[in-house]
């Protein structure tokens, strides 16, 4: 599966941005999806992710009550949704598909295919 992130830009803190993941083929009801951000000097971390029936989510304590995750298996598509941006969420978000069924979550071994990353810069 092919992964295109898109939504990114600059943001003043407080307000709101919606990223988006496109997936190519016809699997993309397989996977589980998570979002993962990546700030300069830091190592990728998990922020949210989403079974493959859009039933189960997980999030990180440091966004939980301000992003949201959800999907669309019929237009093969995974949002996140960030309200409240406060400029230590400055990052470059990635989406990621994950093949386990059972592994998926905040383990970023845990995906198999990665999304090319978009910029969210949130200014203070």
């Amino acid at each position: 599966v092919q992964l295109q992130a898109s939504g990114g830009g600059l943001v003043q803190a407080g307000g709101s941005l919606r990223l988006s993941c496109a997936a190519s083929g016809r699997t993309f009801s397989r996977y589980a999806m998570g979002w993962f951000r990546q700030a300069p000097g830091k190592e990728r971390e998990f922020v949210a992710a989403i079974s493959r029936s859009g039933i189960i989510t997980y999030y990180a304590e440091s966004v939980k009550g301000r992003f949201t995750i959800s999907r669309d298996n019929a237009k093969n598509t995974v949002i996140l949704q960030m309200n409240t941006l406060k400029p230590e969420d400055t990052a470059v978000y990635y989406c990621a598909a994950s093949t386990s069924s059972t592994g998926w979550g905040p383990p970023v071994y845990a995906y198999d295919y990665w999304g090319q990353g978009t910029l969210v810069t949130v200014s203070s």
